[in-house]
């Protein structure tokens, strides 16, 4: 039988200047905008997607930018770090990147035999890169960062929870995942394995909760392939006792919701239909795209929203 979860699909953080956000991500990260659209759930807010060429689910990093949030804090119940995968001889170019736009980073890591970088984005969103060779996507290269040290995509993610057996059963007997290592109080998990389905647990028993605000993670979107597989994973789901959403219309894929028993807010996402029903491939993210039902209210939901810019070129 086929999986029905895949991977990660995308990753949803809290932000707070717009313009910051832009800036960060496509300037100094070098993901590329792949849309540029409001919270369905709050329309007078930005939600901006950030990725590779396409907006290839497992690239996808999100954020809703909410302008003078305070910032939230790292905790228990939370993904603290999202680690993106970089070509294995890149970290010495990030570190050196980071610290011209005055970004300190950790020194070298060793993870279960990669090597990682870490650091936070001006919001104090926890970010890790980690230098692979098992990793063929090529990444978002229109931008300002080159072929052989662009971001190819997420490596993973890390949940800090106050323990991890319930978590684990989720994962393991109802996502497809598996148990992969144990490394110095971080256990791992796959679906196969790779780049992009990475999921670390660390435990913190005595560990305060986390705030939620700007620079933390609001949601973590699993891959699944259409809505055919959606709707047998939320079956699954609700018959062994989680509390799931019906079917959310995301404009560019399918959603459900629930929150796993540590306290993190899960997604299961479609890979179906991607982001290019709306806007040529070749201008992803450039205008502002409204879903159906607010498209009447445009002049409206355009008048309370920031203006913003893509300018990465200037962080070249």
């Amino acid at each position: 039988m086929a999986a029905l979860i895949t991977g990660i699909h995308h990753i949803t953080a809290i932000a707070g200047n717009p313009q910051k956000n832009i800036d960060f991500y496509t300037g100094i990260l070098g993901l590329r905008m792949v849309k540029k659209t409001i919270n369905f759930d709050a329309p007078d807010v930005y939600h901006f997607y950030f990725g590779d060429e396409l907006g290839t689910p497992g690239t996808v990093f999100t954020t809703f930018p909410f302008e003078g949030a305070r910032k939230g804090t790292k905790g228990t119940g939370e993904l603290t770090y999202t680690a993106f995968s970089v070509p294995e001889s890149s970290l010495a170019f990030w570190i050196e990147r980071l610290a011209k736009f005055n970004i300190p980073t950790s020194t070298p890591l060793s993870r279960f035999g990669d090597k990682i970088i870490r650091f936070e984005d001006h919001d104090g969103m926890g970010i890790e890169l980690v230098a692979n060779n098992k990793d063929s996507r090529k990444g978002w290269i229109g931008g300002n960062i080159g072929k052989e040290n662009a971001i190819k995509g997420f490596f993973g993610a890390t949940l800090m929870l106050k323990s991890k057996d319930l978590t684990e059963k989720l994962l393991t007997e109802f996502m497809d995942y598996r148990f992969i290592a144990y490394e110095n109080g971080r256990f791992r998990y796959g679906t196969a394995g790779n780049p992009g389905d990475i999921i670390d647990i660390v435990i913190d028993q005595n560990g305060r909760q986390g705030i939620q605000s700007a620079g933390t993670v609001h949601h973590i979107a699993f891959r699944t392939a259409n809505e055919s597989s959606q709707k047998e994973i939320q079956k699954i789901l609700i018959n062994n006792g989680y509390h799931v959403t019906e079917v959310k219309d995301r404009n560019y894929f399918k959603s459900i919701y629930f929150r796993e028993p540590g306290g993190v807010l899960f997604e299961i996402a479609t890979d179906e239909p991607g982001f290019a029903i709306d806007e040529d491939e070749a201008h992803l993210g450039e205008a502002l795209k409204l879903p159906d039902w607010a498209e009447p209210q445009r002049e409206k939901i355009e008048s309370r929203l920031a203006k913003v810019t893509l300018n990465s070129s200037t962080y070249e």
